[in-house]
């Protein structure tokens, strides 16, 4: 089913292992398959799960197998890949109409993450500038486009922990929320790839990593890679926050980012608003690392940022009690509360309404 282009999609993992010092990735693309490593099973289980077709791909997204917003973006990428494949014998009316909804379906997978919206509507953009082709030959064209996504994510992680770690003191106490590392990207991460960056600078570097409730991303995920790595990281609830930082033990916070708005507005992980309150409070700097992809620019402010809700059962699988509940995903940080945005293409200091508009990309990526 897969042409030769696939084994290209080893150069995103050949760059970590020049330069990334990241020993996670959570997806690989092999013989026209795509793997994804489940993050449900983690840490107790590395289990790797395959994939043949677009539905398959949203169903892994909706259900946690695969999280992150960039994460999710290449993951969606690929799975339009496999849908052109599996569609290659259709009539050319037939392969347009299936193809599209297998788009559809996969950018409605999870309402938050605009990097999911991001990567479909770019490989729409080859799909449509190119729907002509012969339907044997266009598939191969789209995996390219996919594989450039990965390779692009890599390459901005790698950008993003350099300018991040020059940000950062001689040791540095960094206090994270959720999971922003290698597992929610194409591999190294966004706001941990600060922290690698850190490291492989030779700073003397410690995390303080939340637990992150209801799905413990923190302690499952981030404290995983991190000590997989050999960085220090330690665990606490997210109640302790307020007490770390002023016991002096956190020099800065740093999160990723599922949606920035164009005036700086950041949608992350619930919880991360009172992160950034505190840390304001104790005159903390509080970073957000992400890629250009996160910037919605057609979104004025955070306001308009659709909030996911998951299920109550989430808050209570300990218990067969079902009070009301009421489980967001994300909340959304003011940009007032923000001391940088950092990104592949530059450290966004405020105001971001302007410092956003300067790193505009080109329509044809939005």
């Amino acid at each position: 089913m897969s042409g030769p282009v696939s084994n290209t999609a080893a150069s995103a993992l050949a760059l970590l292992e020049r330069d990334g010092a990241s020993s996670v990735c959570p997806l690989r693309w092999e013989g026209g398959f795509l793997y994804l490593l489940d993050q449900r099973r983690l840490p107790e289980e590395e289990i790797w799960l395959s994939y043949t077709n677009a539905s398959e791909v949203a169903g892994a997204i909706r259900s946690m197998v695969v999280r992150g917003a960039p994460a999710i973006g290449i993951a969606a990428a690929f799975g339009l890949v496999l849908e052109a494949y599996a569609l290659q014998e259709a009539e050319s009316a037939a392969f347009d109409e299936l193809w599209m909804q297998a788009a559809g379906l996969l950018q409605a997978a999870r309402p938050t993450a605009v990097n999911l919206m991001w990567a479909v509507r770019r490989m729409v953009n080859v799909f449509s500038l190119n729907k002509d082709m012969d339907s044997m030959d266009l598939p191969e064209l789209l995996e390219k486009e996919a594989i450039a996504i990965w390779n692009e994510d890599v390459a901005a992680n790698l950008l993003m922990g350099r300018m991040g770690a020059s940000l950062c003191p001689a040791k540095v106490n960094f206090l994270t929320h959720c999971n922003a590392g290698a597992l929610a990207t194409g591999g190294y991460g966004t706001a941990l790839g600060v922290v690698r960056a850190c490291k492989q600078m030779g700073k003397t570097v410690h995390v303080f990593a939340d637990e992150t409730r209801p799905w413990l991303q923190g302690v499952r995920l981030t404290a995983w890679e991190l000590m997989k790595d050999g960085i220090p990281v330690t665990v606490i609830v997210d109640s302790a926050a307020a007490t770390l930082m002023r016991q002096g033990r956190v020099n800065a916070v740093i999160v990723g980012a599922d949606r920035i708005a164009a005036n700086g507005d950041v949608a992350n992980k619930i919880g991360t608003y009172s992160l950034a309150v505190l840390a304001k409070a104790h005159n903390i700097p509080f970073y957000v690392a992400a890629p250009i992809s996160t910037i919605d620019y057609n979104m004025d402010s955070g306001v308009h940022i659709p909030i996911e809700e998951r299920a109550a059962s989430e808050l209570v699988s300990y218990t067969s009690f079902r009070p009301d509940i009421h489980n967001p995903v994300f909340d959304v940080t003011p940009n007032e509360l923000v001391t940088a945005i950092i990104t592949e293409r530059g450290v966004l200091v405020p105001p971001f309404s302007h410092t956003i508009k300067a790193v505009l990309p080109p329509l044809s990526v939005q």
